[in-house]
């Protein structure tokens, strides 16, 4: 989220910043000279830190565009990354959602009879519902990260250009396993009531319906993708790449497709697995793989009997006799 804030503070946060909160504000001989504004008048009550003199010196020489409060700023940085936060997860959420929805997502499963009345509206009102919390939630991971306490670097071969690559599937390992963990503990009946049951309440789940969680549940199930960077080195692009690709995988897998058969069966936790985690609620808790499942005995094979879409065609036939 770093690189984030820095691309945005140049394009867009820097100009806003300085016209919001501008220094000339806390400056009273410039705004003897210029008039005060009432806008002016409320900020300049505003906490900041102490001003550099050469700042001072600059709005002598009518060079006002400079904010009281400079990119490390912790309040700044707060609330930047609350809208940086809050953008990015409406973004990737509706994008990536309509993709798999438009073009993966089978329409025929919404006539299935557990799937819900305005089931599609209702996970996208209870996402958005849950966005707000869970970005409250991740800002101290993002905070640290922006201050310089995760072991995130920029040089490709700071660590090497092995580690670069092996990296990746340690990042996925390590998510991986302890998004398996958490998810199996928020199964745990009274964590299940507490937390995770809004999130079954789609037994039948479309694209829109990954991030319907309870806010907790869905903060807790992203602490291994913020816990990694602070524990294991990783190259800040590939970091940002793999938490998008991550966002699109969460999306992928809810669309209630139960193609079987397919080499990468046994392997990877797909559409198919995670269907049948929805539908039975005691399998497959895994994100990317199946490994975690099969040590922890929780796992499920995909089975083209299990297919929910029989029951599709069943009623179907049903209705033709």
């Amino acid at each position: 989220m770093d690189l984030v804030l820095h691309i945005a503070d140049e394009l867009v946060f820097d100009k806003f910043w300085a016209a919001a909160v501008p220094l000339s504000a806390f400056q009273s001989s410039f705004n003897a000279t210029l008039g005060t504004s009432k806008w002016s008048q409320i900020i300049a009550h505003l906490p900041h830190p102490s001003i550099p003199a050469e700042d001072l010196a600059a709005l002598s020489n009518s060079i006002p565009q400079i904010s009281a409060w400079p990119r490390d700023y912790v309040p700044r940085q707060l609330v930047s990354l609350c809208v940086l936060t809050l953008i990015g997860i409406h973004v990737l959420y509706f994008l990536f959602a309509w993709l798999s929805y438009t073009f993966i997502f089978n329409h025929e499963m919404m006539r299935h009879p557990r799937f819900l009345k305005n089931q599609v509206r209702l996970e996208i009102e209870t996402s958005l519902r849950a966005f707000p919390g869970m970005m409250i939630l991740t800002l101290p991971w993002f905070q640290a990260e922006v201050m310089g306490y995760s072991k995130l670097y920029d040089g490709l071969d700071t660590y090497g250009y092995f580690y670069l690559v092996a990296s990746v599937p340690l990042y996925l390992l390590f998510t991986d396993y302890g998004i398996y963990w958490i998810h199996r503990w928020l199964h745990i009946p009274v964590f299940y009531k507490m937390l995770h049951k809004p999130h079954h309440k789609w037994l039948i789940p479309t694209p829109f319906a990954s991030h319907a969680f309870h806010p907790v549940d869905g903060y807790l199930q992203s602490v291994p993708y913020h816990l990694f960077i602070f524990v294991f080195p990783l190259h800040r692009v590939l970091y940002l790449v793999l938490f998008v690709l991550i966002n699109f995988w969460t999306i992928f897998i809810h669309d209630s497709d139960m193609v079987t058969g397919h080499v990468f069966e046994k392997v990877i936790n797909g559409p198919a697995h995670h269907t049948l985690h929805h539908l039975y609620f005691n399998c497959n808790y895994g994100q990317y793989f199946t490994w975690a499942d099969r040590a922890g005995n929780s796992y499920r094979q995909p089975e083209s009997s299990l297919d929910p879409m029989l029951e599709v065609k069943a009623l179907d036939d049903a209705k033709k006799q």
